[in-house]
């Protein structure tokens, strides 16, 4: 069993200089045959095998990843966790997992660094406000925490806004949730990653997914970089790639994966205590607990698998946000990158059964799959373990792009976040 944090611990390890921790998990080679393998090392599959384990009793279970743990969009995206989305269907799942998010440290005996800083979607026109107001009243209805904040209200809660009623993006409102805030983002990964190997989860890194094996219909196992492993199920759990693991299955995703870009300045003093977004702007910003600031912008415009940052979309980001922010236009930028998110044409998730039986795909989260981690893994576990899905990603199902029955969200998640 994994030792358990506690300031206990801290201390006795003190006497050693510290030079006696633990691992925080096993870095396993894969055995013969699981009951469940999980595809993907990310936040997404970390928390399905936790859940597996610890909700519904199955631990011979392995996690595989090609790379290390979180080095996807884990370990790529802004950290930002809230619920107020629009319809009936994402705000269930949403709210369940900010409700796990509110207890996540304390369940995993992990500080994953939530922070319930709140989060600001401004309104820059009449038809931003109308529709700030109309996601607010869906909110409510739906009980989830929103509050509308007038222009005086927000340049309260973040002086160094420019609100100025000429500006080039005045701000005429915004909604925020209180409840909502940041992450870290690696600290999530590898508490779900130790969590999961103190129940018996096989954690298995560098080991790429090349294929898999069926039989009648049904899945068999999977054909990784460290030879074949037989599974009764298997879920997949590989955002960008998601359509190119399909494609190995036999099956079609209607997703398309699109680079998203970040990146962070160099740190400065507390200026800015809230997240700040705009749909209008296509960008928004956050500060660190380091002091960096933490920008992100919307999707690229092409599909594509690249990991890396573009100058026509850092420029174009950073106009914004100095327009909103004028003390910012001095700062430096640190780093850039990419990460590659999976798009459905609804901008909802797929958490499902597939074509063929015993293979599960969770995945088309688009830029929001960092907030709905711990609601993530806990319904797609339900999903694997009961091979049926849960009342919150029933609405999910692969089979609403056959029926119609589409989660339009592109307006709750209109920028990357």
């Amino acid at each position: 069993m994994t030792s358990r944090y506690s300031v206990f611990s801290l201390l006795r390890n003190a006497l050693s200089y510290h030079e006696n921790w633990p691992q925080a998990w096993q870095n396993k080679e894969p055995k013969p045959r699981y009951d469940v393998v999980i595809v993907g090392g990310g936040g997404h599959g970390l928390a399905t095998a936790y859940y597996l384990a610890k909700n519904h009793g199955i631990t011979n279970v392995a996690v595989v990843e090609r790379g290390w743990l979180g080095g996807g969009n884990t370990g790529r995206n802004t950290t930002i966790v809230r619920s107020n989305y629009l319809w009936d269907q994402s705000a269930a799942l949403y709210e369940h997992a900010l409700k796990l998010w509110e207890g996540l440290s304390q369940d995993l005996n992990y500080n994953v660094m939530f922070s319930q800083r709140g989060v600001l979607n401004l309104a820059h026109s009449q038809h931003d406000l109308r529709e700030v107001s109309r996601r607010i009243n869906a909110n409510r209805l739906n009980g989830v925490d929103s509050e509308f904040l007038t222009p005086a209200q927000v340049q309260e809660m973040v002086p160094i806004m420019d609100l100025r009623a000429k500006g080039r993006y005045p701000v005429l409102g915004a909604s925020l949730q209180r409840r909502g805030g940041t992450a870290r983002h690696d600290a999530v990964a590898w508490g779900y990653a130790r969590a999961a190997d103190a129940l018996g989860v096989d954690i298995i890194q560098e080991c790429p997914v090349n294929g898999f094996r069926r039989e009648n219909g049904r899945i068999t196992g999977v054909e990784t970089g460290k030879g074949f492993i037989e599974a009764g199920k298997v879920g997949v759990v590989t955002a960008g790639h998601s359509s190119v693991m399909a494609e190995m299955a036999g099956f079609r995703l209607p997703v398309q994966s699109l680079p998203l870009q970040a990146l962070v300045s160099e740190p400065v003093k507390p200026v800015i205590d809230t997240v700040v977004m705009s749909g209008a702007v296509h960008a928004y910003v956050s500060q660190s607990d380091k002091g960096e600031l933490v920008i992100g912008a919307g999707v690229d415009s092409y599909i594509g698998y690249g990991q890396r940052g573009s100058m026509p979309v850092t420029e174009e980001t950073l106009a914004a946000i100095c327009e909103l922010f004028p003390l910012f236009r001095r700062m430096r930028m640190l780093r850039q990158w990419g990460g590659i998110v999976d798009v459905c044409p609804d901008a909802s998730p797929i958490l499902s059964k597939t074509p063929v039986e015993g293979l599960y795909f969770n995945c088309g989260w688009g830029t929001g799959g960092f907030k709905a981690t711990p609601g993530s893994g806990w319904v797609f576990a339900h999903t694997i373990a009961q091979d049926e899905p849960h009342a919150l990603n029933a609405a999910f199902s692969i089979d609403r792009f056959r029926s119609g029955f589409l989660i339009d969200e592109h307006g709750a998640a209109a920028v990357a976040h």
